[in-house]
């Protein structure tokens, strides 16, 4: 069997090979696969042109470069940020977005061709990928606030429900209700609803509601499988223990049970006690924490 790092140089090959990455004209529209990932960054409404290369890793010259490029084709416009004049943001052109809108739709015939090759092994391939990702992605991760009733909060808590289901004794869907009738309590002023995003797709989330004036409880933290084991947990729970404070609470609780081990060890590890109780089953362990 391959050691490791062969198998990861292996991997490296094919997806170079696949995604055409060393192909001068990428999926055949006369562009390098550097030119193209500046395009399909660049959004209509404008986008900082800083953003663009520091998530791309580009150095400044090869960004120009790009950016004349596109320019010169009238995909894209550049021009300086009248709020901030060090900034220069970019905007598709409307040719732009119909390029864009071109390379996605052979990319997504791409991919549908990629994972009929996988077969009965579609899902496995895509968990791997989805580990791939997280991983690539780790220092690029962002946690921002995000509506509790739009589809990506749903899809996270959706998925926070089966796990409890699959994992807790007594915990049933009819215990969840979604769309969430309360959703108000997690919007600002009451709540605070944070998701964590992997480029564009979401990976975890955790939501604060109001007990009283003084007190919140954190609701709802999950992460995705793909995403575990990289201290993501952790940063939700700072981050929304940091929203907390913003909004001059002074403590916090929450409610979990027994059976997620590994939940209760990360909130003891950060400073969480336990608690009275203060709700009911399937919950069977309270825990709180000054801020």
């Amino acid at each position: 069997m391959l050691d490791a790092v062969a198998r990861l140089r292996r991997f490296n090959r094919a997806v170079t090979r696949e995604v055409g990455a060393l192909d001068t004209s990428f999926l055949g529209r006369g562009r390098p696969l550097g030119a193209v990932r500046v395009l399909v960054m660049v959004r209509p409404e404008g986008t900082d042109v800083a953003l663009i290369r520091d998530r791309l890793g580009l150095d400044s010259g090869l960004m120009s470069r790009f950016l004349r490029s596109l320019e010169r084709e009238g995909l894209i416009q550049t021009a300086t940020d009248p709020a901030d004049r060090r900034r220069r943001i970019a905007r598709l052109t409307p040719a732009g977005e119909a390029e864009v809108a071109a390379y996605d739709a052979i990319g997504q015939a791409r991919a549908a061709r990629l994972l009929a090759r996988a077969g009965s092994r579609a899902a496995e391939l895509v968990a791997a990928m989805d580990l791939i990702a997280t991983v690539l992605n780790r220092d690029q991760l962002e946690i921002r606030p995000a509506d509790p009733d739009s589809p990506e909060v749903l899809a996270c808590w959706q998925a926070y429900v089966a796990e409890l289901v699959a994992r807790v004794p007594g915990a049933t869907p009819d215990l969840f209700l979604l769309p969430d009738p309360g959703a108000d309590r997690y919007r600002p002023p009451q709540g605070r609803c944070l998701l964590a995003w992997s480029d564009d797709l979401p990976v975890g989330c955790v939501s604060l509601r109001p007990l009283d004036a003084a007190t919140a409880e954190v609701k709802r933290l999950w992460v995705d499988a793909a995403a575990r084991g990289q201290g993501l947990a952790r940063r939700l729970m700072t981050a929304i223990e940091d929203e907390a404070r913003a909004m001059g609470l002074v403590a916090l609780k929450l409610d979990t049970n027994s059976a997620l081990s590994e939940a209760i060890a990360l909130y003891r590890a950060t400073g969480w006690r336990v608690c009275a109780p203060y709700t009911g089953a399937p919950a069977d362990t309270w825990m709180e924490k000054l801020l």
